[in-house]
């Protein structure tokens, strides 16, 4: 890359596993969900979005539905945790394999 291209970063994003004690249950279109899984997305501005995703809780495969995180405490730091983990792990990169 010359010193007068523009990089474009269009996306950061990390999947982080919910701790079985932070997991909830919530329900879409008439089915519970059990929300075991955060998408982390870094927004332009340097702040964090996160959705929950999760599976019905009667089991089988569900339709693959966002679920808005609940304004917790201890899931605001799971996702500050995350994204610091996946800062250094970026930062520690040994470039393509």
């Amino acid at each position: 890359m010359s010193d007068n291209e523009v990089l474009v970063v269009s996306a950061m994003a990390i999947n982080v596993t919910i701790p079985e004690p932070l997991r909830w249950n919530d329900s879409r279109r008439g089915r519970e969900f059990r929300l075991d899984t955060l998408n982390v997305r870094m927004l332009p501005d340097g702040h964090l979005a996160a959705k929950a995703y999760g599976r019905p809780v009667e089991g089988g495969r569900g339709a693959y539905v966002s679920f808005t995180v609940p304004d917790r405490p201890e899931l605001a730091a799971l996702v500050a945790a995350a994204a610091d983990r996946a800062a250094e792990r970026w930062a520690a990169h040994q470039g393509l394999g």
